[in-house]
């Protein structure tokens, strides 16, 4: 089965879909496959968990309860960051996450997440499924027994929450900061301390001083956490314009599934991602409202011209050294760049000229 062409499958979808309206119950003759999910994200925890729980609806649905799902979040398995390992050894068929937190075991699989200063979401979204980016990925993760599938997006992402205002370069000199994925070593690049944090941990690592700050996502998300209570800085994006999260499928499990389920799993996976980042613009703008209402001693702000010039420079020299070292990055940074620069054209002569026509 080619990977990533889903949408030539959905006819198929639907003839299973409607053909199952006429169905009480799974037939005797019918196999029900029961499949087990670690999720990264707590159980209450909004969007990012809603993409399992909507998936695993829209699956079993439109197998006629045939495919079965069930999600353990991070407070059933204790694993948040684990989710990679424990569907790659088969504990879990299934997995749902972000392929930034396992960079330090599979430094390519970052790529797919979001990277400083690249694609936008829909962007990103149109290199995924016509520019080759799936491809790529499923090259990644082949060797671990891991296939991946794009995972629902939280949009672009803020640049965190600071305790003290940033002037200067000198200002990230030792700063610890929250920060997962290439972002983190860009910032280790030009002097901060950047870590990577569960997310239970978040509110009270800032809160004692562990950290001076932190990205999280947004308001939607970053409301409920509370960080406006500590840290009254809110710095606008650069480190992940569009950032996605994965599904990742156990290949034993995979082949063992029938042509059609797998093509109902992989329908679920592309409606639930969907689903997720129009819920997350959504979610995002109705949060920001509410926010600074009530909390109207937040402090919006940009990294200074020179703070980003510097962060730019960081990310390039990285960039660089990473397609040196390894030819399977070099093709996913090149196909990225290439695919960017024709299309940021197009983004800027139509979106970026409208938004600018408003102003």
């Amino acid at each position: 089965m080619e990977f990533g062409k889903t949408i030539r499958k959905i006819s198929a979808v639907l003839i299973v879909s409607y053909a199952s309206l006429g169905v009480g119950s799974v037939q005797a003759e019918e196999k029900v496959y029961r499949l087990k999910l670690a999720e990264t994200w707590g159980p209450n925890t909004p969007i990012l968990g809603d993409a399992s729980k909507n998936m695993a609806k829209l699956a079993k649905e439109m197998s006629n309860g045939r495919l079965i799902i069930r999600i353990d979040s991070a407070n059933k398995h204790k694993a948040p960051l684990g989710v990679f390992d424990m569907v790659k050894s088969g504990q879990y068929d299934l997995g749902h996450s972000s392929s930034y937190y396992w960079k330090g075991k599979v430094p390519n699989t970052l790529y797919f997440s979001s990277m400083p200063f690249g694609m936008t979401t829909m962007e990103q979204y149109s290199w995924f499924y016509h520019g080759g980016g799936i491809e790529l990925m499923q090259q990644v993760y082949a060797p671990h027994n891991l296939l991946s599938f794009p995972g629902g997006n939280s949009d672009i992402q803020m640049g965190g929450w600071f305790k003290k205002e940033i002037n200067s370069i000198d200002d990230l000199q030792g700063l610890k900061m929250r920060i997962p994925g290439f972002a983190g070593e860009v910032l280790a690049k030009v002097g901060a301390k950047p870590t990577n944090i569960a997310p239970g941990e978040l509110y009270t690592s800032l809160e004692r001083g562990t950290i001076d700050a932190l990205e999280w996502v947004g308001p939607a998300f970053d409301l409920r956490m509370g960080f406006q209570k500590i840290a009254p800085y809110y710095y606008t994006a650069w480190h992940e314009p569009g950032s996605e999260t994965q599904f990742l499928v156990n290949k034993k499990v995979w082949a063992k599934l029938p042509d059609d389920l797998k093509v109902i799993l992989e329908t679920s996976f592309r409606v639930a991602a969907f689903d997720m980042y129009t819920q997350a613009l959504h979610e995002n703008a109705q949060s920001w409202s509410k926010m600074s209402t009530e909390y109207p001693d937040i402090k919006v702000r940009s990294f200074p011209p020179e703070v980003i010039s510097e962060l730019k420079s960081a990310n390039e020299s990285l960039l660089k050294e990473q397609a040196s070292k390894d030819e399977l990055a070099k093709a996913i940074l090149d196909s990225q760049a290439n695919y960017l620069e024709k299309m940021r054209e197009w983004t800027n002569m139509s979106l970026q000229a409208y938004l600018n026509d408003q102003n």
